[in-house]
Formats: C-alpha cells, structure tokens, sequence
C-alpha cells in the first residue's frame, strides 16, 4: 500500500471513525519520505482515549493497515504537559 492509499485510507475511513468519539478533540498524522507512519490522536481524558482501546475501535483501525506494515504498529500513552496551537491552525 503506497503512502498516499494509506493516507486516503486514513481521511476516509479512520479520521471519520475518530470523530464519532466521546472526548476526542484532534489528531496529527505525520510521515516521512520513506514511508514512516506517526498518528498521534488528542482526547478530553484518559478516560476517552481508553474507552476507544476497550471498544475496539484501534484494533478495527490498526487492521486497515496489515498490508501496510513493515513492522507491527507501537502504541504509547502520553500526558499533555504544555500546548499551543500552531500559527494557522483551523480552529
């Protein structure tokens, strides 16, 4: 799968899907020349961006992917410790 299938994939299918979440509020997908992938989702709480994990819905989104993968996807947790909004950003 090319990178722009997998990117096609993504605002098509996966971002919608996010959107419909209780307590998410934003995503970044990042990816670089040689194809390396990095979706980082933004939710209200810890609570929301579990409830996501304990639904199923990552697992249903990782699965559009198994072609894609070289190695299998990693998953952190991470706590905002200082934000701003960039230059231009939609509101």
């Amino acid at each position: 799968m090319p990178l722009a299938e997998a990117v096609g994939v993504f605002e098509s299918r996966i971002a919608p899907a996010l959107r419909e979440q209780e307590g998410f509020e934003g995503v970044y997908a990042l990816a670089t020349p040689e194809g390396k992938a990095l979706v980082m989702t933004l939710w209200r709480d810890a609570e929301t961006a579990e409830a996501g994990l304990a639904s199923g819905l990552y697992d249903e989104q990782v699965e559009q992917y198994v072609a894609f993968f070289r190695s299998p996807p990693g998953r952190e947790l991470y706590e905002v410790v200082h934000a701003e909004t960039p230059a231009g950003a939609a509101a």
